[in-house]
């Protein structure tokens, strides 16, 4: 697959499995036994634990959206540079609803075969978001 075909595929991932909140998406654009190094401590790094945690992130945010700030591609990387946003009205991660709103930037970088998600590496401000979530006091 070309970088620009990749490109298309990886930005499914925001676009239709979190803001249409279209998880079967998942199935058709990653492979079984791909590998997610950006999952929670004590998850295996598992495409399992990968739709785990999608699922369980959309329930405690239901208006979760992403915004592809920009993307980029070469050979089968592609990386996405992304604002996130949503309302914590549901419980996540042994946190209890704040009912606050919060807006933050991730990093994704997606390694893709035959048109296909493998391997997935993340970055993301969660200072900022738990910031103001109101978990973690303000600099």
């Amino acid at each position: 697959m070309s970088p620009e075909q990749n490109k298309a595929t990886a930005k499914r991932i925001p676009l239709e499995v979190f803001n249409q909140k279209n998880l079967p998406v998942l199935d058709q654009i990653v492979w079984p036994d791909a590998v997610d190094h950006d999952v929670p401590p004590g998850m295996p790094e598992t495409f399992a634990s990968t739709k785990q945690f999608i699922s369980m992130l959309l329930a405690a945010f239901p208006d979760f959206q992403y915004k592809i700030d920009f993307a980029v591609a070469e050979g089968d990387k592609v990386a996405q540079r992304v604002i996130a946003s949503g309302t914590m009205q549901g419980d996540f991660m042994g946190m209890k609803a704040s009912g606050k709103h919060a807006t933050w930037t991730e990093t994704h970088i997606v390694r893709l075969v035959d048109g296909k998600v493998a391997e997935h590496w993340g970055n993301i401000d969660q200072v900022g978001m738990l910031q103001q979530l109101g978990f973690m006091p303000s600099a």
